[in-house]
């Protein structure tokens, strides 16, 4: 994620757009290092959602309210007597540092207009709120620095307030060319990092981007071009912060596998195997980004128990099904020593005693083989000594391919098990997952009063031609959707030989486009071990041809006739039913 300086200065275009000259209605301070300003604007009330939390800084406006406790901190108290009731004059952002200046006209004990600055810092762990007098004074903040924490700024009362410069870096919109080429070729490191520690706001997937824009390997060093080429660099880097000088922004989200992996506010050519979603603004897209991922992030933490849960039973039966397989493997040569046995008993009467082996013709390949002998045993009793071997061997063939079976199949579902686990949205989804857990055995019922069972509904999709989807999010719903839901008629699809989601369709008894086929067969691809994958292969048949074997674990089915395709994972473009 890349919340840059081109991020900020999207987010202060349009906060300028939407807040200046409107009045701070609501001071909140819902959490420690948490501001919610409510805001009254000719087009109606807004909210700001300040934040500057160490590990997620933010900034932006957003439709939510959050409580703020009953007893208002003192930062919240001071803001509200000075700046309560008062109105945004400006918002600006210096160069293009991650900093915004919120300048806010007030009246003061006696009445008289004065201006105070609030100040906005979103870099990281150094995050802050710093709320300034109009000559730069600092009257409080939300975190105070101390000389112990910081030699570089203290952030406390009565200090004034400066931006630390301890990176040195130029501003991006304004430096010349020949600054701009000495700043990229004095450094011994790849290009990319040598724009992105040269310039004020630039972010990795920034620098990525400018060089992919250029044509230029990020990875080389700047030195290691010509002076031409290092020409053009500095061409595309003003194009492409021209769009910034111009406020030309386009929001955007970039989605892999369904979870958001990247936001910015101008486009990013480099992540073209991202699939790209626009937005209206740069709130949107930070509070939609932030909150998805936390969302992902919560489940994430929630489903570590069962996780480790079964991954210990995963390696435990991979360990199990390895050693049964080199077991197996030693039981390959029995039906050698029925030979063995039997060619003794037909030729054995010849023997000399105290024979060490016995050549005979193996009337069942007509070649000669070479049998050793006990030669302290008679030919009878070095016969049954092979036959005893070989009855050994098949026995414990026999039950090793029940066992090797019954262990591979525990594999199969723990798989199964893991891919609903990375599913998992809602922490109904998990507690439906450990109820499946709990009855086969692998987790510890709990002691609880309460009787109902956990009622989750499948994911539910409307193909392009208006056909009903539903996908099973673990074992129990498959087996639900498939032999409780499904009627016989409508179609079952399945990532083939890989744990995944039970995907039908219902067909109301008609004939489905190619079209559906396919958009089933992706979201079959999707919701499986599959996902990512460009080609994955996806058996499809009526459900009536899809069994259940008695005893069988859950989501464990067999179908003998089926028809495949095979497709790309990418449900970008397929509709989710809206909930009733």
């Amino acid at each position: 994620m890349a919340f840059d300086g081109i991020v900020v200065a999207n987010l202060v275009h349009e906060l300028k757009e939407q807040l200046v000259n409107s009045r701070i209605a609501k001071i909140a301070q819902p959490e420690s290092d948490e501001l919610l300003l409510t805001i009254k604007t000719p087009a109606g009330q807004k909210r700001l959602l300040i934040c500057a939390d160490a590990s997620l800084p933010l900034i932006y406006l957003t439709g939510t309210n959050k409580p703020g406790p009953v007893s208002a901190p003192s930062f919240c108290m001071l803001l509200r007597k000075h700046i309560g009731g008062g109105r945004i004059l400006d918002i600006r952002q210096p160069k293009l540092e991650r900093i915004i200046h919120f300048t806010i006209e007030h009246l003061d004990e006696m009445g008289d207009l004065c201006r105070k600055e609030l100040i906005v810092e979103i870099m990281g762990k150094h995050s802050n709120i710093i709320f300034c007098t109009e000559d730069g004074k600092i009257i409080d903040s939300i975190k105070h620095v101390s000389a112990q924490m910081s030699s570089v700024r203290e952030v406390l009362p009565g200090r004034g307030y400066f931006i630390p410069d301890t990176m040195h870096k130029e501003d991006p919109l304004t430096v010349s060319r020949d600054i701009f080429t000495t700043l990229i070729t004095e450094k011994p490191v790849p290009l990319s990092k040598a724009i992105y520690t040269s310039f004020t706001g630039i972010s990795p997937v920034t620098a990525e981007e400018i060089c992919f824009l250029a044509g230029m390997d990020s990875s080389v060093p700047a030195k290691e071009y010509s002076e031409d080429v290092l020409v053009h660099l500095y061409t595309q880097f003003g194009i492409y912060f021209s769009a910034v000088r111009e406020h030309a922004f386009s929001p955007a989200i970039y989605y892999e596998g369904g979870e958001p992996e990247e936001f910015s506010s101008l486009p990013l050519s480099h992540l073209s195997h991202y699939i790209r979603k626009e937005y209206a603004s740069i709130s949107e897209v930070l509070e939609t980004y932030y909150s998805v991922r936390s969302q992902i992030t919560r489940i994430r933490q929630k489903s570590s128990a069962l996780r480790h849960v079964v991954q210990t039973a995963l390696e435990r039966s991979r360990k199990k099904y390895g050693l049964q397989m080199r077991q197996l493997k030693d039981t390959e040569n029995r039906d050698k020593y029925k030979v063995y046995g039997e060619l003794i008993n037909t030729y054995g009467y010849g023997l000399e005693e105290g024979a060490k082996k016995l050549d005979a013709l193996n009337y069942y390949t007509n070649e000669m083989v070479s049998i050793p002998l006990d030669a302290s045993k008679s030919p009878q009793e070095n016969a049954q000594r092979y036959f005893a071997r070989y009855n050994k061997q098949k026995r414990t063939f026999e039950a090793l391919s029940v066992l090797s079976g019954e262990t591979k199949d525990e594999i199969t579902y723990l798989e199964s098990v893991q891919t609903a686990l990375d599913i998992a949205l809602t922490e109904d989804d998990l507690a439906e997952i450990r109820e499946e857990l709990v009855n086969a055995g692998y987790v510890r019922k709990r002691v609880s009063r309460k009787k109902s069972r956990i009622k989750n509904e499948p994911l539910h999709y409307i193909s392009s031609d208006g056909y009903h989807i539903y996908v099973g999010k673990n074992n129990l719903q498959n087996d639900e959707l498939t032999f409780s839901f499904a009627a016989g008629n409508d179609w079952w699809f399945h990532a083939k030989q890989a744990p995944g989601s039970h995907v039908i369709v219902k067909s109301n008894g008609e004939e489905l486009p190619d079209s559906t086929f396919e958009e089933a067969g992706r979201l079959a691809a999707y919701y499986s071990s599959l996902r990512g994958s460009e080609k994955a292969e996806i058996d499809y048949v009526e459900k009536k041809h899809v069994k259940k074997p008695k005893g069988a674990k859950p989501g464990f089915v067999v179908y003998y006739t089926n028809y495949s395709l095979v497709i790309d994972s990418d449900i970008s473009k397929i509709r989710e039913a809206e909930e009733s």
